[in-house]
């Protein structure tokens, strides 16, 4: 097959889906596959472009093998909603001109949602590639958008509901990161080819025995010290206060450690908030390559997975729990809904505690610092449960088997 994937995000940028869609793409090629990629100036999450991308409207390179083609985009730290739109946009209409100069023909353009809008050149491509469309949903927008009261205009949201809806209907396939996802979608437009494509995790490079505790040492904790992570974007959506404020709950432990690795939106309120309740508990490090990660995770004893309070999120399934699990880190996790269905009940990978209540993740940080053993077989649970379901080898495969056999009946 020969495939195109449309997405505002990609590596060298760090984040959910630039890993899943990179790791998705490096297991369709080597199956046989040829895999082409069209995306943007890498920029997030600092919202600057990258070193030697700076000042191009368009570029290409090899990505262990694949072809990248890369388009202008706007780029600004403004949270104005105009910003944002011309971000969006720009894009759209770059990666539309540069695809007009991809000389080839393809059987499927992946599409990664949000942004939504990007949907719009997806559709166009599509129609001059010959190509039937996958419309990857990893998260309901504008509905989080709205939630999350990143988006407010209420003309601006209705008509993104109106091109979710033409977008959903103009797919040969929408495919969802989590069933919750698939379900909401199924109601609003029935009788359409779904797929459930859910993150999962590279479990020959997240394999714990593989990395030392070094990171630990050269950052100054000590041996005795149960470090607790949280690693990723630092935005709206993660509800981190709960960390800063269970921080503060727990100040009385001087041996518990809480860490938060990552760049976002939100992170210079989190250090002032730290900073005003005077936590010397809390530490901040930046943003980290892929490469890096399993030495800091290995290096830590829990991870803390929280989520706001939303029934958005019932639906939600970080995609950070997956690399953690791997490394036999249990999760203290803060989401409700399929999420702690699978990784807390069926997985007895870790505990979960009620989102937004800093106090029951003190609680239960306070049960773990006590049990050290219990972290241990929790740890082990959750490896064993990601190599089970998981797995990004089989979940690709899954995936290209799906795709193989809809495109012989078409």
């Amino acid at each position: 097959m020969k495939i195109l994937i449309l997405t505002q995000y990609f590596p060298p940028e760090t984040g959910a889906p630039q890993n899943r869609l990179f790791e998705i793409a490096i297991r369709l090629q080597a199956a046989g596959d040829e895999i082409t990629v069209l995306t943007a100036m890498p920029n997030y999450p600092k919202m600057k472009i990258f070193e030697g991308y700076r000042g191009k409207l368009f570029s290409s390179e090899d990505i262990q093998g694949i072809k990248v083609y890369r388009s202008f985009i706007y780029v600004s730290k403004s949270k104005a909603v105009i910003a944002r739109l011309l971000n969006y946009f720009s894009f759209v209409f770059s990666s539309m001109l540069r695809g007009l100069f991809i000389r080839k023909k393809f059987d499927y353009i992946i599409c990664e949602s949000p942004p939504l809008f990007l949907g719009i050149s997806a559709v166009f491509l599509s129609r001059l590639k010959g190509a039937k469309l996958i419309f990857n949903v990893s998260d309901l927008w504008p509905e989080s958008a709205e939630k999350l009261g990143i988006v407010t205009n209420q003309f601006l949201l209705k008509n993104a509901e109106k091109l979710e809806l033409w977008l959903y209907k103009k797919s040969f396939i929408v495919s969802g990161q989590t069933q919750g996802i698939l379900k909401s979608i199924t109601e609003r437009s029935p009788q359409k080819n779904l797929f459930w494509l859910p993150n999962g995790v590279d479990l020959d490079f997240y394999k714990p025995e593989n990395y030392t505790r070094q990171w630990r040492d050269e950052n100054g904790f000590e041996s005795d010290d149960l470090l607790i992570l949280y690693a990723g974007i630092i935005g709206h959506a993660q509800g981190l206060e709960v960390i800063i404020k269970a921080a503060e709950q727990t100040k009385d432990i001087p041996q518990m450690k809480w860490l938060l690795v990552g760049d976002g939106p939100v992170k210079a309120d989190l250090q002032s908030l730290a900073k005003e309740l005077n936590l010397p508990n809390v530490f901040f490090f930046p943003n980290q390559e892929k490469k890096n990660m399993p030495f800091i995770v290995r290096a830590c004893d829990i991870t803390a997975v929280p989520l706001k309070r939303l029934p958005l999120f019932l639906g939600a399934i970080p995609s950070k729990i997956f690399e953690n699990l791997a490394m036999e880190v249990p999760v203290l996790l803060g989401v409700e809904g399929e999420a702690k269905t699978l990784f807390i009940e069926e997985g007895k990978a870790g505990l979960a505690f009620e989102p937004d209540n800093h106090f029951d993740l003190a609680e239960k940080a306070r049960h773990l610092f006590i049990n050290r053993a219990e972290i241990q077989s929790l740890g082990k649970n959750g490896r064993k449960y990601v190599f089970e379901y998981f797995n990004r080898n089989t979940l690709a495969l899954k995936f290209r088997e799906y795709l193989t056999t809809l495109l012989n009946k078409h």
